[in-house]
């Protein structure tokens, strides 16, 4: 599928997921991409120094990163003193929604992206939610993603706007092995809750545990740096 006459923005957190997701739309013909990440208030930077490195490599017309306060709510192990849970079994994941749930981040998320896109006359924005091996975020949910869409399209001018989320029904195998046919440096990225102060992965948290799975199940060697 060629959209090379279509303009695209990639929500990046400088994770696995994102950096998947940029590559997807660069590899379905998208251009220019733009990339936008957050400074929300989360427990470190080590995740938006990714991003940098990851818009860099993908040589993104632009990357943004918008500046706001999700520490004034708190109610997330992300932006409160509340400790991030380690060493969790699957079954422990697949029950209540965790505390490393940022209550409405994917809607505040879209909606920045939302408005830089009307500026940009761009029907496409590409989010790297999943709905299989994930932490039980409802925002990552295909639902969610429908119904944002729709709201979106009731509420701006671009009414042919379309959320894409490519790795929503995969599993996290799958997204590396994707991944590694379009060619992604999976060293670049950083998915750690809890990182040292060298930004070295804990591998203890829901998404190291994750990220260890979705390498160990794809066969493929794991670059992540663990402390």
């Amino acid at each position: 599928m060629n959209h090379s006459r279509r303009n695209a923005i990639v929500l990046t957190s400088g994770g696995l997921d994102s950096t998947t997701c940029l590559a997807i739309a660069r590899a379905e013909g998208f251009s220019p991409i733009y990339s936008i990440s957050f400074d929300y208030g989360q427990r470190h930077r080590h995740e938006l120094d990714a991003a940098m490195r990851i818009a860099n490599h993908f040589n993104v017309a632009e990357h943004r990163v918008v500046k706001i306060d999700l520490r004034q709510f708190g109610g997330s192990a992300l932006t409160a003193d509340i400790a991030v849970p380690k060493d969790r079994d699957e079954k422990q994941m697949a029950g209540d929604i965790p505390v490393t749930y940022v209550p409405a981040r994917n809607t505040i998320f879209l909606s920045y992206a939302l408005g830089w896109a009307e500026v940009l006359n761009c029907d496409d924005v590409f989010i790297g939610v999943n709905a299989l091996d994930y932490s039980g975020y409802p925002d990552c949910r295909p639902e969610f993603i429908d119904s944002f869409q729709q709201t979106a399209r009731l509420g701006t001018k671009r009414t042919k706007f379309t959320v894409h989320a490519p790795l929503v029904q995969m599993t996290k195998a799958q997204i590396i092995l994707r991944g590694i046919e379009l060619g992604v440096d999976y060293s670049m990225t950083h998915s750690c809750y809890d990182p040292d102060s060298h930004g070295r992965a804990c591998g203890r948290c829901d998404s190291c545990l994750l990220r260890k799975k979705g390498f160990a199940e794809a066969g493929v060697a794991d670059p992540t740096r663990y402390a």
